[in-house]
């Protein structure tokens, strides 16, 4: 999910850095979301609904970065969703769990999932990566 940082939040960024205002910090816990269509930065994409999980936004915990890697955070435990609705995942976004969800960032997979009805779609530790460009 390389610089894939929603406007939003780029405006967020920029503000705090630069002392035009105060930074808003995300309200956790941070959600995964799945999507059928291309996300943007102004725009989440068609996202996943039904199922017999029902489908909704799992919390997913990302690591600290690193000296190693300090622009680079990845997901610390695996993310499943159960009980899917027969669609094709394309895209992931994360919201936050403010009373009104915000979407800080958002990606295309590598590759399409192709989910059948009542299936689970689980995401691996460190399958799930953030980060800024420096």
């Amino acid at each position: 999910m390389a610089n894939n940082i929603v406007q939003v939040e780029l405006v967020n960024l920029m503000n705090g850095w630069l002392g035009i205002s105060a930074y808003t910090a995300a309200v956790g816990p941070m959600k995964l979301s799945l999507h059928t269509g291309a996300s943007s930065s102004t725009a989440p994409g068609t996202e996943v609904t039904g199922g017999t999980g029902p489908y909704s936004r799992q919390t997913i915990t990302m690591g600290t970065p690193t000296a190693a890697t300090p622009s680079v955070s990845t997901n610390t435990g695996a993310v499943t969703f159960a009980g899917m609705p027969a669609c094709t995942v394309t895209d992931i976004g994360i919201w936050d769990s403010a009373g009104t969800p915000i979407r800080r960032a958002f990606g295309a997979l590598a590759s399409s999932k192709v989910v059948n009805a009542g299936d689970t779609l689980s995401f691996a530790i460190s399958a799930v990566s953030a980060s800024l460009g420096v």
